[in-house]
């Protein structure tokens, strides 16, 4: 294809609640989306960046920068032609944005697969139609708030519950949880390296409420102290932020520090990276799920798509669009049935805009050409 022009336009969508985890409160969410012109038709791009550099270095005004300076001049320079593989490959010299650079080769694949008549899912060749669906659980103020939404969570059908954890904010409220959903209900815990070395016998005791996994206790540079804590441990450790690439997640696996991966597109560059780590986990053994940064419905019928690979054997947080807005971008939003929502299987990525929303929201505007 030939790219022929870029808007970044910029969006203001209020959470249903907010969502507190180790690294603040979100209420509102500042998202940037691309929406790529080619000589073939168009698709869209969903940069996951926060608005402040918490999770990740990267933060969206950060984002809009290092594209429209950097990242898009690199991609059309020359006028060549290009499809959705060659944009990491062009972008390659550039360090470090992957969220920014995701977002490129986001609306380029979705370009792509819509002027081929085809969808991520058949692109990827994912081998079912529908994927478990699990919930992510932020941090409260009490522990009845926290009960009295997990017990709608689990009303509403999810089929695992992922809570957010932080130091005074780990034993009891596990404990409370596990007690309400029952032994059999999937359980697991996310740190969001909220933890030291220093806590990984602390962190050992919560063997005792049988979880899937704890994601990410440790700080995202800490290889050696996660595999400490995998040896110590019975609870599997899944690393989160730590893996940035196919090559960090083969070191990880190496070094015995991630027993399980959450797969996040974003945090490594692209789905097409994410499908490469997918595949590397497979030959390795290595469990691997799909993580979701509070997408909307762009990023979450993606999600969707490459959580129906073989490998993704544990519920993803692809929750419904409900979970965190009272109105989606998409005219078809992701919704949950029975504990599991359907692949999308919609031209491009999966989904269709539903513009006069789009249009209510958008706070700016910005046109690129080639």
């Amino acid at each position: 294809m030939l790219l022929q022009q870029l808007e970044l336009r910029r969006i203001a969508i209020d959470l249903v609640t907010p969502f507190r985890t180790s690294f603040g409160v979100e209420s509102r969410r500042d998202i940037l989306l691309l929406h790529v012109t080619t000589d073939q038709g168009t698709g869209w791009g969903e940069c996951v960046a926060m608005s402040e550099p918490a999770y990740s270095a990267e933060f969206v005004n950060g984002a809009e920068l290092a594209i429209t300076e950097h990242f898009w001049p690199a991609l059309t320079a020359g006028g060549t032609q290009l499809e959705a593989a060659d944009v990491a490959h062009r972008l390659r010299r550039f360090s470090g944005h992957p969220m920014s650079k995701a977002a490129l080769e986001m609306a380029v694949l979705d370009a792509q697969l819509r002027a081929e008549g085809t969808n991520l899912h058949a692109y990827f060749g994912g081998d079912r139609d529908r994927v478990p669906s699990g919930v992510s659980v932020g941090i409260f103020d009490s522990l009845d708030q926290l009960l009295a939404q997990v017990q709608a969570y689990v009303d509403d059908g999810y089929a695992r519950i992922k809570l957010k954890i932080e130091p005074g904010w780990d034993l009891e409220p596990v404990r409370l949880v596990r007690e309400l959903i029952g032994q059999e209900m999937g359980l697991q815990v996310d740190a969001n390296t909220a933890y030291g070395r220093s806590d990984i016998e602390y962190l050992c005791r919560l063997d005792e409420f049988d979880l899937l996994l704890i994601e990410q206790p440790l700080d995202e540079e800490d290889i050696l102290g996660h595999a400490q804590l995998a040896a110590a441990s019975n609870t599997p450790v899944c690393l989160d932020e730590s893996i940035v690439s196919l090559q960090t997640a083969a070191d990880a696996i190496e070094l015995g520090a991630a027993e399980i991966i959450n797969i996040k597109h974003g945090r490594v560059g692209g789905y097409l990276e994410a499908r490469r780590i997918h595949d590397l986990c497979v030959d390795r053994g290595i469990p691997v799920w799909c993580g979701g940064m509070v997408e909307t419905g762009i990023g979450r019928a993606a999600n969707a798509a490459l959580a129906a690979l073989p490998g993704f054997t544990l519920p993803g947080d692809i929750s419904a669009s409900s979970r965190f807005y009272a109105r989606d971008i998409v005219t078809d939003p992701i919704v949950v049935e029975a504990g599991h929502v359907a692949v999308p299987t919609a031209p491009g990525l999966g989904f269709e805009i539903d513009t006069e929303f789009l249009d209510s929201i958008t706070t700016a505007r910005m046109f690129l050409s080639a």
